[in-house]
């Protein structure tokens, strides 16, 4: 088992899945004939996570309706909602902190990320900086590369000015102290990929090459791949 929490970025619109998001939250869109985040818990319980924070804002009381203390999923399962105005990723996680005690992994509410998480756990603690990054070469296949990573190290990160060098992209799983997000302010308003820019700029964001290719349901091309994914498995 791996004695780190994990929060799960959830609190989204989901605007590219309209309109099948009008009424639910992205967690609980229909994969292989149940509600995404049963995928992602089975998941993660099988790779030895234990407690999981939901971050949740638009329609999220009907994560926690659905879904209750996880107890279904062997995960342990608590609740931090954005409130009366949306957060972003970051704000949204700097308000879990409360929840998720001094270290832990971030996992997008859309992605299904069948990865040792173990080996990344002890990957992060073996580096010795405050947060790490997993990487994928992707070479522009799955989406656009925004990651420069070279003999193991993250040279250059920047979802919105990439370069030539760009070969890998974010995969989606991180790390973090929860020191490098508490200093900034409660409530405030902030994108998690800027602070991991800076991160890497500084030289404070430890790189770790995964190759397993990650699944998503952030797009409708995306839910129908994972879709023909989980169906084989059932």
């Amino acid at each position: 088992m791996i004695d780190l929490p994990v929060a799960i970025l959830a609190g989204g619109l989901a605007t590219r899945l309209r309109p099948i998001t009008e009424k639910i939250p992205k967690s609980l869109v229909e994969v292989a004939g149940e509600p995404f985040l049963a995928h992602q818990l089975r998941l993660l319980h099988s790779r030895g996570i234990r407690r999981a924070v939901l971050c949740v804002g638009h329609l999220g009381e009907m994560i926690e309706r659905d879904f209750g203390d996880g107890a279904a999923f062997g995960v342990a399962l608590q609740y931090s909602f954005d409130g009366p105005a949306l957060l972003g990723t970051g704000g949204a996680l700097r308000r879990a902190l409360p929840l998720l005690g001094e270290a832990f992994l971030v996992l997008y509410g859309d992605s299904y990320l069948p990865v040792d998480y173990a080996a990344i756990a002890g990957a992060w603690r073996a580096s010795g900086k405050d947060a790490l990054m997993t990487v994928f070469q992707n070479e522009g296949a799955w989406d656009t590369s925004n990651v420069e990573f070279s003999d193991g190290q993250l040279l250059r990160y920047d979802k919105q000015d990439r370069t030539p060098a760009m070969r890998h992209i974010d995969y989606g799983l991180s790390v973090f102290k929860a020191s490098v997000l508490a200093d900034r302010a409660a409530g405030e308003r902030f994108d998690l990929a800027d602070l991991q820019r800076d991160l890497v700029a500084q030289g404070r964001m430890a790189g770790y090459e995964v190759r397993e290719r990650f699944y998503e349901v952030g797009s409708h091309a995306g839910l129908a791949d994972i879709n023909t994914l989980l169906s084989k498995k059932s």
